[in-house]
């Protein structure tokens, strides 16, 4: 049966066969985009601290203004976008992005100082708005370029080009700084190169952006209908007004809240682990390759896994994989025994780590975004997805404050020469450090269980 339910979910990808090239333009940009992305994601930390002179607590914060504005912008970018047009909106975000890449690495080659740090801090919250409209443009423009029968396999390949993105993106970091040995400033040269690659697909072949049709849906009443009905919608405040009037949006809302901590995982890969690794395992660690194991092995539980999890109740399985998530933080707080290889003791629970945090991420993502269509009146699944980024953006900036702080007073430098000499009170060492963030994210989930009742109110069973 299993395997019955792989080769129906690889069979609806036959859908595909009818799309224009500018759907597969649009993949290649995603490729490209989610390799400079996810590169930059995986050392921006190390990179400010090793090649801007930030401190900890000073990265930490520039980070959470870098990734909290481009949340922030998120809330505006899909009007924007929708005004200026697919080709317009892919010009202007890239050449932003590429401009702004630029900046920082010429900013890498002046002298400490303020103005050294200024630049680069300046340059990374001007990415926000680019980076916010190319997220919501890549959403409308897998929307346009695929028919009602393709859109659901067209945005499944979507998340898996995406994620072969982000594998690259990690095996990146490891051949600039290791093999090559060139400084991480470089990964914002990387941008500037995809960059322009991606200018080039746009300009070749991206050149029809209305709707795609098949020939059943032209003609189709009821998208007709639905056409009519869509030019009377109210207002964005008349809508939003609506919405906190809706009891189904506040148990949305505080779901979403009671999942912060499991969402924040996935802050950490970029806030935390990349400098947790070079100070205990070492400056030649591997964080690129680690970093690429998550995105691989999505990759195959979209391909394998999605068709069986969606036969399951949604809220269940949303609940199981949060529990997943949560557990995985357990494994890297487990301390090495006296006298092993911290190294290589933490390679290992960090490869545990990642493969549960995956299979967990396989599980609950998909089925987050599935509670929130279910709970979401008709037409107004987007304002909830927009309001539901309030207390992630909230949570978002907090963590990201205290973040420096956090590795301040769990895993500073010299870190890994005391740990190997067994030095360090577990209260005092990393590990100390996940045991927190875990228990934060596991109490959430236990609630989110504990009150399932009460979110699954009118859900169909």
């Amino acid at each position: 049966m299993a395997f019955a339910a792989v080769r129906s979910y690889f069979s609806d990808f036959k859908v595909l066969k009818d799309t224009r090239k500018e759907y597969w333009a649009l993949q290649g940009i995603n490729v490209l985009d989610c390799t400079a992305y996810f590169a930059l994601y995986n050392v921006v930390i190390v990179s400010l601290t090793a090649d801007f002179g930030f401190t900890d607590v000073q990265a930490g914060y520039t980070y959470t203004l870098f990734s909290s504005a481009t949340t922030l912008f998120l809330f505006f970018s899909g009007l924007l976008t929708d005004w200026l047009g697919i080709k317009k909106s892919l010009y202007i975000s890239i050449i932003g992005l590429m401009v702004l890449r630029v900046l920082v690495v010429v900013a890498a080659q002046l002298p400490e100082g303020s103005m050294k740090s200024y630049t680069v801090v300046g340059a990374l919250f001007a990415m926000a708005p680019f980076m916010a409209m190319l997220q919501t443009l890549f959403q409308s423009a897998n929307k346009r370029f695929t028919t009602t029968k393709s859109r659901g396999a067209g945005f499944n390949l979507w998340y898996l080009f995406m994620n072969v993105g982000a594998a690259i993106g990690g095996f990146v970091v490891d051949i600039f700084y290791l093999q090559l040995g060139l400084p991480r400033y470089h990964i914002f040269s990387l941008g500037v190169v995809t960059g322009a690659l991606c200018i080039l697909v746009t300009y070749f072949l991206i050149k029809r952006t209305e709707q795609l049709q098949s020939g059943d849906e032209v003609d189709d009443p009821k998208a007709c209908e639905q056409k009519k009905n869509e030019q009377k919608k109210k207002n964005p405040w008349q809508i939003a007004r609506e919405v906190l009037g809706h009891s189904s949006f506040w148990r949305f809302v505080t779901l979403i809240t009671l999942l912060i901590g499991v969402q924040a995982v996935f802050l950490y890969l970029g806030l935390l682990h990349p400098l947790f690794w070079l100070r205990v395992i070492g400056p030649d660690a591997n964080i690129g390759a680690l970093q690429a194991l998550n995105p691989i092995i999505v990759i195959i539980g979209l391909l394998l896994l999605i068709p069986i999890l969606g036969r399951f109740n949604i809220y269940s399985m949303l609940i199981l994989g949060a529990f997943i998530n949560s557990i995985a933080m357990f494994i890297i707080a487990i301390p090495p025994a006296a006298g092993s290889d911290v190294g290589q003791f933490t390679y290992v629970t960090t490869i545990l780590f990642l493969v549960l945090l995956t299979v967990g991420e396989v599980i609950w993502s998909p089925r987050l975004q599935e509670y929130t269509a279910a709970i979401a009146p008709a037409g107004q699944e987007g304002t909830y997805f927009g309001l539901s980024m309030v207390p992630y953006f909230l949570a978002k900036s907090m963590i990201g404050l205290l973040s420096g702080h956090m590795l301040n007073r769990w895993c500073p430098e010299g870190i890994g020469d005391r740990l190997r000499a067994g030095t360090v009170a577990y209260s005092d060492s990393p590990y100390m450090m996940w045991m927190v963030l875990g228990v934060f994210a596991l109490g959430g989930t236990l609630a989110a269980y504990l009150l399932k009742g009460w979110f699954t109110r009118g859900l169909p069973k």
